[in-house]
């Protein structure tokens, strides 16, 4: 966890004494970095993570962060206020050890997701006040790509996050995560972007995608034919538009946030949802 500094042990000892457990200290048995989640006795089977203390601290630690997230993006609201730009926020896409019972990684990382807790609607809410826009990553990955035993997960991830992103009717941004060159990762993206296809009707479509990212690899002449066929399916096959209020994107000056959500609120989107449906694939393949 990265919370043992002086001012973080105070804050939490003042926290748990507030809410009648004195005696209450951070965690010290959640294993070290290269720790798998059953060595611990945190992330273990009937772990601290599921106990009273431990669901105590994961709250404090999760809500801490998001209360973070919403002061930084209030003071760049201000910062750029009536400027024509749109806020965004990074979240991690954490999809080792998803598909285990105690999500460890995304759990050492401050996003408080279980089976029966939704750790990313709650950020998604916040983010609603703001305007702004959740970039999430990972989105060219498939499950079937991923080592058996670290348990990932990145295709429910993504579905998950960017559901419940749509869920509180903000916009969803993404980006890839690792270099790829291939036709497996771009149509992966495409479905993604666009997990109904090219029409008006079921899930959202994505307001935008960073590449990464540009190198020699890239503009080796096979891999920037590719790319560019993958551009212009991103597109939908449509040219070039230099015009962005002519596809819904026009840019307009900030507006002052809206007033802060109280934490109650934010926690009432922990409650669990059903991802949003996605096609099986794409209906804008690159190869086809």
């Amino acid at each position: 966890m990265q919370c043992y500094d002086k001012y973080l042990k105070a804050a939490f000892k003042e926290a748990a004494t507030k809410a009648g457990h004195p005696e209450w200290e951070l965690p010290d048995n959640a294993g070290t970095y290269n720790d798998t989640p059953d060595s611990t006795e945190f992330f273990g089977s009937n772990g601290t993570y599921l106990t009273d203390k431990g669901k105590f601290f994961l709250t404090w630690y999760s809500n801490n962060l998001i209360t973070h997230g919403d002061d930084i993006l209030d003071e760049a609201n201000k910062a750029f206020l009536g400027c024509k730009v749109k806020l965004a926020a990074k979240v991690s896409g954490m999809h080792w050890w998803y598909n285990s019972p105690s999500h460890a990684a995304e759990l050492t990382a401050g996003y408080y997701n279980l089976y029966d807790r939704d750790g990313y609607r709650p950020i998604a809410r916040m983010l609603s006040r703001h305007d702004a826009i959740l970039n999430f990553t990972c989105l060219e990955m498939r499950d079937s790509e991923q080592d058996a035993a670290a348990k990932s997960a990145p295709q429910e991830l993504v579905q998950q996050v960017l559901s419940g992103a749509w869920r509180e009717h903000i916009e969803v941004a993404g980006e890839n995560a690792l270099s790829r060159y291939d036709s497996y990762a771009y149509n992966q993206i495409l479905l993604n972007a666009r997990p109904n296809g090219i029409t008006n009707k079921g899930v959202p479509k994505m307001h935008g995608f960073t590449y990464l990212r540009s190198s020699d690899d890239l503009f080796e002449d096979t891999n920037f034919e590719l790319f560019k066929i993958f551009v212009k399916k991103m597109h939908a096959d449509q040219e070039y538009c230099s015009d962005p209020a002519k596809y819904g994107k026009e840019l307009k000056p900030l507006k002052r946030s809206k007033p802060k959500i109280p934490i109650e609120d934010l926690l009432d989107a922990t409650t669990p949802m059903k991802p949003l449906p996605w096609d099986e694939e794409t209906d804008m393949k690159v190869d086809g």
